[in-house]
């Protein structure tokens, strides 16, 4: 009887971890279909002029990333830092007094959902001359 108590407490663990996968999974699906919105939200509002369209579509924005956020959504610093492959994709490299592999560009930016990567940072990175 113990051994099928056993069992039991096995699959239903399996079973709640599966179910937490799945749960997982599509959340990811959604946020990242999101990332292009919020894409076109940061273009809009860099090129809509100050006033109350502005003031709103900003809110919108904001409220919108904060829900994200509350869904483990967070944005890979990238600016200034030193590259790295698992989180950095280079597009571009550009002479510089900086140290080689310093991040100078954003060009897109990446996001983690939890700890996992879902969208690189798409960066510019500096070459130093002196090399």
């Amino acid at each position: 009887m113990k051994y099928l108590q056993a069992d039991f407490d096995n699959y239903r663990k399996k079973f709640d971890k599966e179910k937490d996968d799945i749960r997982r999974l599509a959340n990811e699906d959604l946020i990242k279909e999101f990332l292009p919105i919020i894409d076109e939200f940061e273009i809009a509002l860099n090129e809509i002029e100050n006033g109350r369209d502005k003031i709103g579509l900003g809110l919108l924005y904001k409220k919108l990333l904060k829900t994200l956020e509350n869904h483990g959504l967070k944005h890979i610093d990238a600016l200034g830092k030193k590259f790295d492959p698992n989180f950095h994709e280079i597009l571009l490299k550009e002479m510089s007094d900086k140290e080689d592999g310093i991040i100078l560009e954003e060009l897109q930016k990446g996001y983690l959902l939890k700890s996992k990567v879902i969208r690189p940072s798409k960066v510019k990175i500096a070459e130093n001359i002196k090399n």
